[in-house]
């Protein structure tokens, strides 16, 4: 009986390989376009780090001419979570990353390399497996959980390394012959790889982010086929990604250490390898230590943090962007309106050690992003946002002519308004834009230079009564504001103010923060004339009443 008998009597009716190197050929590429894959279990909640793995893989196939697949890794069905491949699709289709091919909700998919679902590939693994066997490369395994745990507890009192190999791998030296009479007997096996490495030799390897990396070489007989005969990662991962035509392997920098197992079983079925791109995770400074964002402690750890909180997609990229490429940030700085996809992304220049999560920094990034939207897209944004969060912003953007009047305040100019970082901010930034939200809010006017209430009551009085006009444009009503500011013995101009700071009390800038906190409660406000020009003299005469009241 050879290795040809004992893979036949194990795996009787599987396809030979050559029908799956058939089935699944080379793609037709052009020369450089890189093939790229996201693989995550549907074991949880998407992780931002999972968000930012996804978004390079996106990022380099589209810029290379390639294909983005998305894979779903539910080898491990015990920890399998329901509706988790629809969250992992939506999740990605949330931030505007949409795979080429694969899974595109939970049983439907698109692509000519699937199933893209690995529980469903379990044919294509054991026909591999099978093929291993075949050329003595795999074999079945016999131990028991519970004489695999003593290997492991007379490996810690001999205080060796860990694991099934050389003298501790028992079954790896059956024959043939007594392979199958356990198998033929009825007893319970697994599939192993028998590993050729050996433990004092090292392998140099070159990682995409790394750099040039020494190992010493696998030389564990790991598990290829579980018992409920479903592969291991470690398998599966190399049979799809040869016959899927992965040519960048995008993954965690935890994984870096499986390389030369990875390496190895790719050399040993006969498959050229793939590139590795281990990025570093993203890190947290936790009072002065850096450790990675924790699923447990950090709700900026889930992408669903940033829908709750209303921050934009695109926003949330173009912050991962920064994170990823160092150079993102000048780009952005040479380029303030272009696409993102505009920017080329370089895996070389990717950081080897983690970057550090910067919320202050996100919504600093966030700000910018809302300030280059259009009115319409802040309102629809906000709207969708409102209708899921928080009922009351809803409803005050039911009038949307006049919510579109608020949101295009300053908008689609040279230096665009930058006071929304988060839909969730909105309510705050534009209440007092409404009547009933304004006087039901117990304004407090928090004058600042010009705090005298009689001379406050004369600004407002003479502004309303003397100067404003709806028909103005915005230099004749500054020309205005001026003007009251000369006539009630204030300087009309900064410079003057700041060059004869004895003769004045105040200038044209604390005259018009007298009439801006009277007419909003705030001290900073977008545009003022645009303020004025949308809610019209009555209502302005009406607000500057009641902050006389208040006086």
């Amino acid at each position: 009986m050879d290795y040809k008998d004992l893979a036949n009597l194990i795996f009787p009716d599987v396809k030979p390989i050559e029908y799956y190197e058939e089935k699944y050929p080379r793609r037709n590429l052009k020369e450089g376009a890189i093939v790229t894959r996201f693989a995550p279990s549907p074991t949880g909640f998407m992780h931002i780090g999972g968000l930012y793995q996804a978004l390079v893989a996106r990022k380099v196939a589209s810029q290379t001419d390639g294909v983005f697949f998305l894979r779903i890794e539910d080898t491990d069905q015990k920890r399998e979570i329901e509706n988790g491949i629809t969250d992992i699709v939506n999740s990605l289709k949330d931030f505007g990353i949409e795979p080429d091919e694969g899974m595109v909700s939970e049983t439907d998919e698109k692509g000519n390399y699937g199933p893209y679902k690995q529980s469903l590939r379990g044919d294509i693994y054991r026909s591999y497996a099978k093929y291993m066997i075949e050329m003595g490369k795999a074999y079945p395994c016999f131990c028991t959980p519970e004489e695999v745990e003593e290997i492991r507890k007379k490996q810690e009192a001999a205080k060796v390394r860990p694991g099934y190999y050389g003298v501790w791998a028992k079954c790896r030296n059956l024959t043939v012959e007594e392979m199958a009479e356990k198998i033929k007997a009825g007893e319970k096996y697994i599939i192993r790889f028998k590993s050729p490495g050996r433990e004092d030799r090292k392998i140099k390897h070159h990682d995409v982010v790394k750099g040039n990396v020494t190992f010493p070489e696998n030389d564990q007989d790991i598990v290829i086929i579980k018992a409920d005969g479903l592969p291991t990662y470690h398998f599966a991962h190399v049979v799809d990604d040869h016959l899927m035509g992965t040519t960048h392997v995008i993954r965690s920098d935890e994984w870096l250490s499986s390389v030369p197992l990875h390496l190895q079983l790719f050399h040993e079925i006969g498959f050229k390898a793939p590139k590795y791109v281990h990025i570093s995770p993203i890190m947290k400074n936790d009072n002065g230590n850096k450790r990675k964002l924790s699923k447990r402690k950090d709700p900026e750890a889930a992408v669903s943090y940033y829908a709750e909180q209303g921050i934009p997609g695109e926003a949330v990229k173009e912050y991962l962007l920064n994170i990823a490429n160092s150079n993102f940030e000048n780009w952005r700085r040479q380029n303030p309106t272009e696409d993102i996809d505009k920017f080329e992304l370089q895996l070389n220049k990717m950081s080897v050690s983690g970057a550090l999560f910067d919320m202050v920094k996100l919504l600093d990034v966030s700000k910018s992003v809302i300030s280059r939207f259009t009115a319409e897209k802040v309102y629809n944004e906000t709207l969708k946002w409102a209708e899921k969060y928080d009922k009351e912003l809803a409803d005050m953007l039911t009038d949307k002519e006049y919510a579109l009047k608020i949101f295009g305040i300053e908008r689609g100019n040279k230096k665009p308004r930058k006071d929304i970082a988060k839909w969730s901010d909105v309510k705050n930034e534009i209440s007092y834009m409404y009547d009933d939200k304004f006087y039901n809010q117990n304004v407090k006017y928090e004058y600042q230079k010009i705090s005298n209430s009689d001379k406050i009551k004369t600004i407002l009085e003479e502004y309303i009564n003397n100067y404003f006009d709806e028909n103005d444009d915005k230099q004749t009503w500054f020309n205005k504001i001026k003007e009251l500011a000369g006539k009630l013995g204030y300087a009309s101009e900064v410079k003057e103010f700041k060059a004869n700071p004895d003769k004045y009390e105040a200038h044209v800038g604390d005259v018009s923060t007298v009439l801006r906190i009277a007419l909003t409660g705030r001290a900073n406000t977008p545009d003022m004339y645009e303020i004025m020009e949308i809610m019209g003299k009555d209502r302005i005469k009406e607000r500057f009443e009641n902050a006389k009241k208040v006086l």
